[in-house]
């Protein structure tokens, strides 16, 4: 459970650049998974090496359905300098954060406002909030909504999350 809810969000972190442009929900076809939706986005070099790292690749390809909140390949390089090669050189490390960024289950936008954290694949909460009309997932603002797939969907943020502790 933990190693496909953990491919699910780099994977859709892979995808959330291409949408990352607009605000909003957005529907599309659901029938590419969260791995073939990312893939079909463009590229996504940040993503793609984290999930191959965490040697996560085959796994979000699975049954799902999956919510991921998905960092931008802008949100990863708002990192200090290094902590993407450091992270990449650390699977179990990388496996964690990419987990936190996914929540098990479908959870839409309409869904999401209505909620105040929801419990991550990693095991620790997200607090979610509604400040100034933006949706805040701890410290990440959510640019984009309801990126339908066929095992989940996506939100795109404009930051990493990191879990505490």
């Amino acid at each position: 459970m933990k190693r496909t809810a953990v491919l699910g969000i780099l994977l859709a972190l892979a995808a959330a650049p291409a949408f990352a442009g607009s605000c909003g929900s957005h529907a599309a076809t659901a029938s590419n998974n969260i791995v073939e939706t990312a893939v079909a986005a463009g590229s996504f070099n940040t993503l793609v090496a984290a999930v191959q790292a965490a040697d996560l690749a085959d796994t979000l390809a699975g049954e799902g359905p999956y919510t991921v909140f998905a960092p931008t390949d802008e949100a990863f390089a708002k990192l200090p300098e290094g902590t993407v090669e450091a992270l990449l050189a650390n699977p179990d490390q990388l496996r964690e954060i990419l987990l936190y960024h996914v929540v098990p289950g479908k959870v839409t936008a309409s869904q999401v406002v209505t909620l105040s954290s929801a419990t991550t694949a990693q095991g620790s909460d997200v607090d979610i909030k509604v400040a100034g009309g933006s949706v805040m997932i701890d410290n990440a603002t959510v640019t984009a909504t309801d990126i339908e797939t066929s095992n989940g969907v996506i939100h795109v943020i404009d930051t990493v999350i990191l879990p505490t502790g």
